[in-house]
């Protein structure tokens, strides 16, 4: 098959970049390995997981509400409520829709899983820095642009160079999926 969508794919998967901060950058393979043990730790000590997004990168973070809770055995927080959604948007401004439930939901070491394509949507920016006032923990994953707003906000930031939003979100679900399924491979779920 000579499929170019999927030679990009796997191309910008390759080179993919997984950094510690904004300092330190390593390969895919410790990048994962890093990650998983993030994940694992955070597992360990019973910390909340919030996932956020927008769009295709929404959809990625419900289901890794779901899947880091069911299958990883995580305390992961849904802020997707319609309700709540709409309520923040309409009392604080679209902006503000996540801050405000990290603001009142997070607590000292959890971890905010903050996605976003373009790694510059205002309303992932706050919730950020609601995480950052809460002292959690904050993976980023982004891709477009090398120096967007969110890649410089993470503890850890994983960053896809291209700026084709199936493939960012494609390789961003992945990399969180084979997350999940390291986790259940290394000691199942946890009832």
């Amino acid at each position: 098959m000579n499929n170019l969508y999927i030679r990009e794919l796997i191309e910008k998967l390759e080179y993919t970049e997984f950094w510690n901060g904004t300092v330190e950058k390593c390969g895919y393979d410790e990048g994962i390995e890093r990650l998983t043990e993030v994940f694992a730790g955070h597992k360990m000590r019973r910390s909340s997981v919030f996932f956020i997004g927008n769009g295709g990168s929404c959809a990625i973070a419900s289901h890794m509400t779901a899947d880091f809770m069911k299958n990883g055995g995580m305390n992961t927080c849904c802020l997707y409520d319609q309700s709540v959604l709409t309520c923040m948007g309409n009392d604080y401004g679209y902006e503000h829709i996540f801050a405000e439930q990290i603001g009142r939901l997070a607590k000292e070491g959890d971890l905010l899983v903050a996605i976003s394509s373009s790694g510059n949507s205002p309303n992932i920016v706050r919730a950020i820095e609601a995480a950052r006032e809460k002292k959690a923990a904050v993976l980023t994953c982004t891709g477009f642009l090398p120096d967007n707003r969110v890649k410089q906000m993470g503890d850890i930031n994983v960053y896809v160079p291209v700026s084709h939003y199936g493939i960012v979100e494609s390789i961003h679900n992945l990399i969180l999926q084979q997350i999940v399924d390291a986790l259940m491979e290394k000691d199942g779920t946890q009832a």
